[in-house]
């Protein structure tokens, strides 16, 4: 039988708490890498030629690249500034702006990879839908209930021990960048010159670039989700200075790829073919190329490119409720741990969210695209708050730092960050930022049993205009979606 303690003070059988699995700097990398090449990737012919052309797909790579760039520096620059602060996203919020902002912190990214995780099981059932038709494009009965046991056939995996699931992560992630690179290669062979001078303007859809890249934002925050994943898992590390070399390592690394594929795409069909094709149009898109056998090469990569995503989220989730909960910014049920050192209770409570959702998803009519544009949408406040600390930490130095701060670099990049997370809230538009509060709001129920298990005031004035702000934006959502204004 598995033992289970509390990080909070009940030790093993042996009568010592369990240590932590230490991982090394390639191990780290990994593991970022494995979080962001997940689905997003084999989407991304179809959602930017839905959007825009080769120009406005570079001015996008170039806006969302440099965007991503300064948060992984940002990310890079407090695991070194403050290396005593784990599960990076949450952390940093609460240091910064306090435990209500924190615990939203932690609850939206802790959801966004709930959410995210279903869009691997959509993607996956819709990829063996063009074999087996009673899957459809992911979101059939058959589907849902496929999907549902694969969920929990993972928590089954993830709960034998971190350092196994890591180690699988490490070979997935080897594994699933073959065939993602050797499309590259292929459709960059298979060029036509012609096809792509004619995708450059993006005429089709007329008018200013600017709402072209626009709404291509959501799905560069989807794809680059998984950038802070060496910070979220920081209290594994073997060094802390290894936590931020991982997450620009494995940044730069994602990127090239993902902008490849994209633009090497307009080089195989027109614009509006490419917008057309179902999902995952990377496969699609490669069969044009050269035959049905790219499109099954593609969709075997697909399956194993998705499956170790969500291995890496799955961990990632779990490990930013248990910190949380570890910290008393959420309910104590939540520290249970086994003595292999997975946080079981935070990766059941993930578990059932994303079964949840997975439910919620036969009744939508976009599945997969609602699914990507909720998770960008969760994830933004975090990363918003993540930014602002940074830029809050450059232009104070704190009493009795022994380091520099606010050297004129931090104070750039944590700007820069800070402002490309206020345009990506921009560009998801009011639609998902309802949403989000729907998700967000209901969440409080949370911190008011930490709170009150701490015998603590439940709001202080400060949260209590917070909390106010966060249920009159659910309750916007809810009027929203009930009128018909919006809709999954």
């Amino acid at each position: 039988m598995t033992q289970i303690h509390d990080s909070g003070g009940v030790r093993s059988a042996d009568g010592a708490s369990p240590a932590p699995a230490k991982l090394t700097l390639l191990t780290m990398t990994s593991m970022v890498v494995g979080s962001m090449v997940g689905a997003g990737v084999f989407s991304l012919p179809s959602r930017f030629a839905q959007a825009t052309g080769v120009a406005g797909a570079l001015i996008a790579w170039t806006v969302a690249g440099l965007g991503m760039l300064m948060l992984a520096l940002v990310f890079q620059t407090l695991a070194v500034r403050r290396p005593q602060l784990d599960a990076g996203v949450y952390a940093y919020a609460k240091a910064g702006f306090g435990e209500y902002l924190g615990f939203f912190s932690a609850f939206g990214y802790w959801a966004s990879a709930c959410v995210g995780n279903v869009t691997y099981w959509v993607l996956i059932m819709s990829t063996l839908g063009a074999v087996a038709p009673a899957l459809g494009e992911g979101q059939t009965l058959l589907a849902v209930v496929l999907s549902s046991i694969g969920l929990w056939a993972f928590f089954l995996l993830i709960r034998r021990g971190v350092r196994e699931a890591t180690a699988i992560n490490r070979i997935v992630t080897v594994a699933k960048l073959v065939p993602i690179l050797v499309f590259i290669v292929l459709a960059l062979f298979c060029l036509d010159p012609a096809v792509f001078a004619r995708n450059i303007t993006g005429a089709d859809y007329g008018g200013s670039l600017f709402p072209q890249v626009r709404s291509t934002m959501l799905v560069t925050v989807f794809v680059f989700l998984g950038v802070e994943g060496a910070n979220v898992y920081s209290r594994h590390a073997r060094r802390r200075e290894d936590v931020g070399r991982a997450t620009v390592l494995g940044f730069l690394s994602v990127f090239a790829v993902f902008a490849s594929v994209t633009i090497v795409s307009y080089g195989i069909l027109p614009l509006r073919e490419i917008a057309a094709l179902r999902q995952p149009s990377m496969g699609q898109v490669l069969q044009a190329a050269v035959g049905t056998w790219g499109n099954v090469f593609v969709s075997a990569g697909l399956i194993i490119s998705v499956l170790g995503a969500y291995l890496a989220w799955s961990l990632m989730a779990a490990e930013v409720l248990f910190v949380a909960a570890r910290d008393d910014d959420m309910p104590r049920f939540l520290r249970r741990s086994t003595v292999a050192d997975v946080p079981v209770a935070a990766l059941f409570l993930s578990t059932c969210l994303s079964q949840l959702v997975l439910v919620i998803t036969f009744f939508s009519g976009d599945a997969f695209n609602f699914a990507l544009d909720l998770t960008s949408a969760l994830s933004l406040i975090p990363y918003l708050l993540a930014a602002a600390y940074a830029l809050k930490i450059a232009l104070h130095r704190p009493p009795g730092a022994t380091r520099r701060e606010g050297t004129t670099r931090e104070l750039a990049v944590a700007a820069l960050a800070t402002l490309y997370t206020v345009f990506l809230l921009y560009a998801a538009g009011l639609t998902f930022v309802l949403i989000a509060f729907v998700v967000y709001a209901p969440a409080t129920v949370l911190f008011v049993m930490a709170r009150r298990e701490q015998v603590r005031t439940v709001f202080t004035p400060r949260e209590l205009v917070i909390f106010a702000v966060s249920v009159a934006g659910a309750v916007a959502g809810i009027v929203a979606l009930a009128t018909g204004t919006i809709h999954l």
